[in-house]
This record gives C-alpha cells, sequence and structure tokens, in this order.
C-alpha cells in the first residue's frame, strides 16, 4: 500500500504541474502571438516568457524522482 500511496504522489507532483504549465503556456503563447503581430522585436522576449513556465514541470519531475527513489 505504501508504495501505491507513493506513486499517487509522483504522479500528483508531476500530472500537476504538467497541467499548471500547460495553461499558463497557453496564456502567454496567445499573448505572446499578439504581441509578435505588433512588434516583431520582441521574439527574444516571448520566447524566454514561453519557456519559464517549462522549469516547473522540470521541478515536478524532480520532486517525483524524490519521491519514488527516496533522495
Amino acid at each position: 500500500m505504501e508504495k501505491v500511496l507513493m506513486a499517487f504522489a509522483a504522479a500528483l507532483a508531476i500530472g500537476l504541474t504538467a497541467l499548471a504549465t500547460a495553461w499558463v503556456q497557453s496564456k502567454v503563447g496567445a499573448a505572446g502571438a499578439g504581441a509578435l503581430a505588433e512588434k516583431p522585436e520582441l521574439t527574444a522576449t516571448i520566447i524566454i516568457l514561453v519557456a519559464i513556465p517549462e522549469t516547473m514541470v522540470i521541478l515536478g519531475f524532480v520532486v517525483a524522482a524524490m519521491i519514488l527513489f527516496g533522495a
């Protein structure tokens, strides 16, 4: 039973962060597309703003690994 709970906790750690990241990137991507239509020089800034939320998934993966492998 303990392994089941650990697997569920790891799934929550990565699943919730993935859902949150997808939601944020959809908002940032839509706003970024509108901004790029008016100011193409903002390309680098928009790419950075879309990439930053991806760190949440990476951190969720690290937490899931820590849960599963007992670090």
